[in-house]
Formats: C-alpha cells, structure tokens, sequence
C-alpha cells in the first residue's frame, strides 16, 4: 500500500491562490487584449466563430489603425477561390490599411468551392446554410471589435456576387449596402434537388416583374418593414457563364426593393466602354447603382473597382484619412414624447462654404429607443448606433442651406433626442 506525502497547508493554500488570480485574469481580458484579438496587417483564421452549419473558414483582415467602432467589409470569393484568395486578388486589404475598416473573408470549405445560393436554407434567413455562417462571423467581428453595425456591407466576385444577393435579402438588417461583380438575382439560382448549379438562371433565361423579383427577396424575411440597403451591380456585356441578361433582372428586382423607378435617375460613361445609370438618386450613394462593361466577358474584376464599390458604401471619407475639420454642419434635434413613444425633429445645416452631394447622418439612440418609422431619410438599424441616409429629394445641401428630417421611436422612458452627430463622417455641432 502506497502513501501520498501531505502538503503543508501553507503551500496549498499559496497554490489555490495562484491557481484564482490566474483565472481572474483570464476571464477579464483587458481592453488592449480586446483590441487586439488577432495580429494586425496580416491575413487571420478564426476558428470558433459562432454557428457554422456548412463548416465555412474565417479570415480575418484587421489593419494596423483600425479606427474605434470601425466598419466591416464582406468580401466574398468566387467559385474555386477561397478567402485568401479573395484576400490576396483584391485590394479590399489595402483600402482598409487607408480607411481603417475591418475585412472578413470568408471561404467555402466543400469540393465546388462555391457558395451555397441556391438551397431553400440559403435563401431564408436563419436557414442553416452559408449565409448564417457568414452572419456569425460579422457577429463575433462586431463583438470583438465593437464594429458599428450601422456600417457593414458585403462584397463578391462570381459566386460571391451571388451570396451578396443572397445576404442582402436574408438580413436586411444587418447590411447597409453592397456591392456585387458578375452575379444574379436573389433567388435566380434556386434549386430544390441539391444541385449547386441552375443552368437556366446561369443562361439568363430566367425572368421575371420587379414584383415578383421583390417578393423572393421579402419572403426571406417575411414581415420585415425596416430599412433595406442599398445594391451595386456590375455586369460585362459578353459574360458567358452568368449571361448578361441576368444584369437587368437585378436591377429589376433591386429596384423594386428599394421602392425606386426602374428609370435611370441619371446615366453616364465614367470609364470608356463603361455606362453607369443610378436609380433613385443621382449622387454616390444612390439606392441602386448599375455599371455595363461593353465587349467584357465573366471575368470583369479589376484593379480600381473595389475604390468604386467603397465610394458608393460611403466609406471613402470615413477611415483615419484625413478628414475635413468638424465644424461644416449644424444639427437642432427635439423631441415630443408621450407614454410610450415619441417624435423626433432634426435639421441638418451645412455651415461649410462647398455644397453637399448625398448625405448620411450617424447619431446613436438613447437606451431603450426604437425607431418605428421616419421621414425625409431612411434609418438603419433601429436602434442603438443610427444611419439616415438622405431620400432621393433632399440629397443636396447647399452651404447655409438646411434639411429637415424626422422619426418616430418608441422608449422605455428615456424621451430625449441623439445628443451627438456625424454628417458624412464629420462632426457636427449640435444646438
């Protein structure tokens, strides 16, 4: 029969503390920890992210001047890529080291390498295929980073384009806009026998009315009535893998998404062979933005695009780049409260000396406030840190002009108006 020495008690107790201090310390990460959860300025597998049903990887791009409450870039590969692939094709990483925003890559992990946008899970949010993989990722970036969720936005190429339709629609509440480079309709690709591909969608032979377009994209969220984002489209005329007719049943159903005319609000060449037509909206940040490439085939992707696509999310002005001086708008907020809910009146006045062009004014809700509804400006989301971005008719400040606008929310006795705002990234005052 063996014996175990005893310990003293002394050195016991002396190991229970070590062992509790370094649990302490564990559980509490400081804020710098937090921070800096993966290395900065190089390409990051995260492992663990959330709810994965399709067993997606993670990457992760954090650039060195992350800004505080940074925004968050989808970017979203083509058929037999891969998040590094995307990462290293792209110059997504090299725009987020300008503007200091957050990029997630992520990557198929089953033989085709292609995104799944065509299983009735993909196309219903929540439904438990890529696109809630692709929500846990944002979500832990959001918890880790405390990105804005008024500012994510989703990218791709090819497939990726497709999965850019098919975010958008599953989870209009997450996304403020995107940007999508030879895609197809939501819903175009949809298949009911496990097939990856959808030969008539890919041919271009599916059509259909705006109406019916939108409808596939409410009925993935059904009863949804908040703010839905904003789509850029690019397409080249001579695609021979997702025809170019394809194009036009986007803008269709985007369109009719978004509630604006199928009528260009304007068209224009910014690149020879390129024709650009905006609907809803002249400026930037239009609600539906098109670009053709004429004589151009599948594989439309260049050097210079993804600065376009960063225009039209607005984040071009946003990042640790330098800024104009705070100062160049005025906000006047009141509130009208009652029991339960509440008005909210705000005017924004340009007090710079150049004229405004497309707007977004960012403010944060008081707890317990949400939006139920507004004018003069779409909000998204509802509640916590805001986004209005300006409606077709009021897009255009001149200096020492002023625009009004509205919501109305619902409290749970906090009454008082956003006590801070940002016009396009600049401070304003407030009074």
């Amino acid at each position: 029969m063996s014996t175990t020495p005893r310990r003293p008690l002394s050195s016991v107790a002396a190991v229970l503390l070590s062992l509790l201090a370094a649990v302490l310390f564990a559980a509490v990460p400081t804020a710098s920890a937090r921070t800096e959860a993966v290395p900065t300025a190089t390409l990051t597998e995260i492992t663990a992210f959330g709810t994965n049903p399709s067993s997606l990887q993670m990457y992760l791009y954090v650039p060195d001047n992350v800004t505080a409450h940074p925004a968050v870039v989808v970017a979203v590969h083509y058929c037999t890529g891969s998040g590094p692939a995307m990462y290293n094709g792209t110059e997504w990483a090299r725009l987020a080291d300008t503007y200091g925003f957050v990029v997630i890559y992520p990557s198929v992990t089953r033989s085709s390498k292609c995104f799944d946008v065509s299983s009735p899970q993909a196309l219903k949010r929540g439904g438990g295929s890529d696109p809630v993989g692709i929500k846990s990722m944002i979500d832990w970036t959001v918890n880790t980073y405390s990105a804005d969720t008024g500012r994510i936005y989703a990218t791709g190429i090819s497939s990726g384009a497709m999965m850019t339709n098919v975010l958008l629609g599953d989870y209009p509440d997450v996304f403020a806009a995107g940007a999508a480079f030879s895609g197809v309709p939501f819903g175009c690709f949809a298949t009911t026998d496990g097939s990856e591909w959808n030969s008539a969608c890919s041919g271009g032979t599916v059509t259909h009315t705006p109406q019916q377009w939108g409808d596939l994209v409410r009925a993935a969220y059904p009863g949804y009535t908040g703010t839905r984002p904003r789509m850029q489209v690019w397409h080249g005329t001579e695609d021979d893998v997702l025809r170019y007719p394809n194009f036009g049943e986007e803008i269709k159903q985007w369109t009719n998404v978004l509630g604006v005319s199928q009528t260009p609000a304007v068209t224009d060449t910014p690149v020879s062979g390129w024709t650009r037509t905006r609907y809803g909206a002249t400026g930037d940040r239009a609600p539906v933005e098109a670009i053709s490439l004429q004589g151009v085939g599948h594989n439309l992707y260049t050097t210079g695009m993804a600065a376009r696509a960063l225009t039209f999310f607005g984040l071009d002005s946003s990042g640790p780049a330098p800024q104009p001086q705070p100062g160049a708008c005025k906000v006047t907020a009141t509130t009208n409260a009652w029991s339960t809910g509440l008005t909210a009146s705000l005017t924004i006045t340009n007090t710079g000396t150049t004229g405004i062009n497309g707007w977004q004014l960012a403010f944060t809700l008081p707890t317990g406030q949400t939006i139920t509804n507004g004018w003069g400006a779409t909000y998204s989301p509802s509640s916590g840190a805001v986004t209005g971005t300006n409606a077709t008719y009021n897009g255009t400040i001149a200096p020492n002009a002023s625009v009004s606008i509205g919501y109305q929310a619902n409290h749970g006795g906090n009454s008082a108006a956003p006590g801070a705002f940002t016009l396009n990234g600049k401070a304003c005052t407030t009074s």
